[in-house]
């Protein structure tokens, strides 16, 4: 089919073709055969302008950490696409905010329709954005860990079973059957087969790691940085021309850097809220503290009720014997 509509294995297009669109020839030639098939492909193609589906959020007027929380999805309470209950669960919110008064022992949850799956992020560190405190939240490694590292992973090898390894997901159950394989930039925290089968991968924490700054009080987003790389995978079968001299291997196509900032107005009127309420947080401890001063001073008062001073006749020496 390659040979017959001039395509090869490997085609050069404008950044903007490939992420927006491009008449691909293969397909244009598939189309005679299956006209509902589109013969344009693009990494995101039909998703410029438009959201990642209908959600429906709880309000959390019963429970303040479920405050923003996914009800459903495109009307669906559960995924479909892997293999295990567990991985099929819509958890948390959508990363775009999260509950108020959050601790540094928390584990939130996040749906990310990119990765057609829920995933959770820890405390790392304390951080300041603009003058605002934050907590910083990652994703820990175990999140795409393979399943001979966290069991519980073993639903998301698709088909059941195939697992490629730790780091990577394959998301093609989800992407229509397209062999597409997330990761990290540049395979950060995947197994190291994976950054030294393609040339000039250097994972490194500060760039390729996804991370999410939250001021704990509010639960507003002060900084966020979501980072993810699109792979294919490329199989080496020997019976097809085209890639019969093609080593097998998960191959980066672009990498994704989607990162937002709170802004300086909004960062001042935060700063204002969080300063009124660590004084309001205080307040129990300032009364506490003003209820154990006067509580001394009564102790101090009524102990003098108790013994009163000598009278002068008593201070007086007593005269020879």
């Amino acid at each position: 089919m390659c040979t017959s509509s001039n395509e090869g294995l490997f085609t050069t297009q404008t950044v903007g073709e490939l992420l927006w669109g491009y008449q691909d020839g293969l397909l244009r030639t598939l189309k005679v055969f299956k006209p509902d098939l589109d013969d344009v492909f693009g990494l995101f193609y039909k998703n410029n302008a438009t959201n990642d589906g209908n959600y429906v959020f709880f309000t959390g007027q019963q429970n303040y950490k479920d405050f923003a929380r996914v009800d459903t999805w495109n009307g669906e309470s559960s995924l479909k696409w892997w293999t295990t209950d567990e991985c099929n669960m819509i958890n948390g919110t959508n990363g775009a905010s999260f509950h108020p008064i959050i601790n540094k022992n928390e584990t939130l949850y996040m749906f990310s329709s990119d990765l057609c799956r829920s995933l959770y992020a820890l405390y790392e560190k304390d951080v300041r954005v603009k003058g605002v405190p934050g907590y910083r939240f990652i994703p820990p490694s175990k999140v795409f860990a393979n399943l001979t590292v966290n069991p519980d992973n073993a639903g998301f090898c698709v088909p059941a079973g195939n697992c490629l390894g730790s780091g990577v997901l394959n998301v093609s159950a989800c992407k229509q059957g397209a062999p597409i394989i997330m990761s990290s930039p540049h395979f950060y925290q995947a197994d190291e087969k994976f950054v030294v089968d393609v040339f000039g991968m250097k994972p490194n924490k500060e760039h390729h790691q996804t991370t999410i700054d939250i001021n704990p009080l509010t639960g507003i987003i002060l900084q966020a940085a979501k980072r993810l790389q699109v792979n294919v995978y490329v199989e080496k079968i020997s019976t097809f021309s085209q890639t019969g001299n093609v080593r097998t291997v998960v191959f980066p196509v672009v990498y994704l850097n989607e990162s937002v900032v709170i802004d300086d107005e909004s960062a001042k009127k935060l700063h204002v809220v969080v300063a009124e309420g660590n004084i309001v947080v205080n307040v129990p401890f300032m009364l506490i503290g003003l209820g154990i001063i006067l509580g001394a001073v009564f102790m101090v008062l009524m102990c003098r009720q108790k013994h009163p001073e000598g009278t002068a006749a008593e201070r007086q020496p007593l005269l020879g014997s």
